[in-house]
């Protein structure tokens, strides 16, 4: 009996029947969790870093932190297209295609992982310096990055082979072997830091080994699961059509991480001007700002699996039913954790650093962000069903309008505006004014779309 809830556990889940918000409900609680662990990844780097090396360490690795997720545009794609066309296909029954979506998407990953070690290494210190890094944080930022780019297979397998699971309906499994990575990471960062005295590289050697030994965890389990489609060389071979229909589902998740990471990194050139303290300030923000991410982030992977399985066996009306409940539970989640934000912020921020001016600051900031949070919960559910229909464009341009046409004028507006003698650079409140903004304006583009109803016709069959 114990035997075969444990298998059930870790099996691939039809959500394509049964009571959509339990459904959801269940996929979603192991993605939250697992979002949870992966959260910890980058706190426990902010911490570490935070009491053992100092602020203007936290803050070179706060600078690194918008190149690192432009190294993931790529991958993100990849998996964004993947889970889609493995939820697609897993509903509607059909092995072959979905035996050589996932061979292609292993090819595609590797050429992409060599193609961007080759472009990257000799740029990063140009980069650093283009964005205008402080020279206190400059060695500790670069030598962060080079570690993170040569170690980029890691991150980009499990992201990929992690999406491929989930698109079956399996969020236990990408769990569990994110939790053995963070327990490995939280390890090796005091080892490499407090014990051996690396420095910053040590913090990022420690978050490599840990997601190699995830993407291997993830691989292992793809081999035990060929009950569901085939994995061998054969299905690795690149096919046209199956590249094409990846790279056109992936490539407007990609874009938009991409039209994300860019405005991150604009951003960031403004937010360096702030000074090391400011920088700091919004390192700590972005560790508890990715907390509070969390239960919107999963609703909306899990709304992409279960709208991807439901489109597939062709039952729109579950998908419809979905949508709403998955929504209203999103909704729910990001209210009590924006109250907590609220209530218990400055405890929070004590957490990273014994600075008090550095965790007024940050209060001050994180509160401005606040109400958002909920606002992102509405984005991400919606966005979630379209993309799992298939309609990947429609969430992409909503997030061009997001941060090309609102958050980096509004940022760099309200700096320009705001200059004195005493504000040389402005207020330094416009990064999250900013922010909340585009966030509000994202909610309100994203329910007008959705209720259009053009994501119905997207289907890949």
């Amino acid at each position: 009996m114990k035997q075969n809830i444990f298998r059930k556990l870790f099996a691939p889940t039809d959500m394509t029947v049964g009571t959509p918000w339990k459904a959801i409900a269940m996929f979603t609680l192991p993605m939250l969790l697992g979002n949870i662990a992966q959260q910890l990844y980058n706190t426990v780097d902010t911490i570490v870093v935070g009491k053992y090396i100092g602020d203007n360490a936290l803050s070179a690795v706060g600078s690194a932190g918008p190149i690192v997720n432009m190294l993931l545009v790529l991958f993100i794609g990849i998996s964004s297209g993947a889970t889609i066309m493995v939820s697609q296909y897993y509903g509607a029954r059909n092995r072959e295609a979905l035996s050589h979506t996932i061979g292609n998407c292993i090819t595609i990953t590797a050429i992409c992982c060599v193609l961007l070690i080759a472009v990257m290494m000799p740029l990063i210190e140009p980069i650093l310096v283009m964005l205008n890094t402080p020279e206190s944080i400059l060695a500790d930022c670069a030598a962060y990055l080079r570690i993170c780019v040569i170690g980029i297979a890691g991150l980009a397998y499990y992201n990929i082979l992690s999406g491929i699971i989930r698109g079956m309906g399996d969020s236990v499994s990408a769990l569990v072997y994110l939790l053995i990575a963070t327990v490995i990471n939280i390890v090796l960062d005091v080892f490499f830091v407090a014990v051996l005295e690396m420095g910053v590289p040590g913090v990022a050697l420690a978050t490599i080994i840990a997601q190699i030994v995830s993407a291997v965890c993830c691989l292992v389990k793809l081999t035990k699961m060929q009950e569901n489609f085939d994995l061998t060389l054969k299905e690795m071979k690149p096919v046209g059509s199956y590249m094409k229909t990846i790279v056109r589902l992936g490539l407007p998740a990609g874009l938009t991480q991409a039209i994300f990471s860019s405005a991150m990194i604009i951003v960031q050139s403004l937010t360096n001007s702030f000074g090391e303290q400011f920088i700091a300030a919004n390192v700590v923000i972005m560790r508890v700002d990715g907390f509070a991410m969390m239960p919107n982030f999963s609703f909306g992977t899990a709304l992409t699996t279960y709208a991807g399985q439901n489109v597939g066996a062709k039952k729109m009306d579950r998908v419809t039913l979905g949508a709403k409940q998955g929504t209203l539970m999103a909704v729910g989640c990001s209210t009590v954790i924006t109250l907590l934000i609220l209530i218990f912020g400055k405890g929070l921020m004590h957490i990273f650093t014994d600075t008090q001016s550095l965790v007024e600051l940050s209060y001050h900031l994180m509160k401005i962000l606040a109400v958002g949070y909920i606002a992102v919960a509405v984005t991400q559910s919606l966005s979630g069903i379209m993309r799992g229909a298939g309609d990947t464009m429609t969430p992409m341009w909503i997030s061009l309008v997001q941060t090309v046409l609102l958050r980096v004028p509004i940022a760099y507006g309200i700096s320009f505006l705001t200059r004195t003698e005493a504000l040389p650079y402005g207020n330094q409140e416009c990064i999250q004014i900013s922010l909340l903004v585009s966030w509000l304006a994202g909610a309100a583009l994203t329910t007008i779309f959705y209720l259009r109803g053009k994501w119905k016709d997207k289907a890949i069959q």
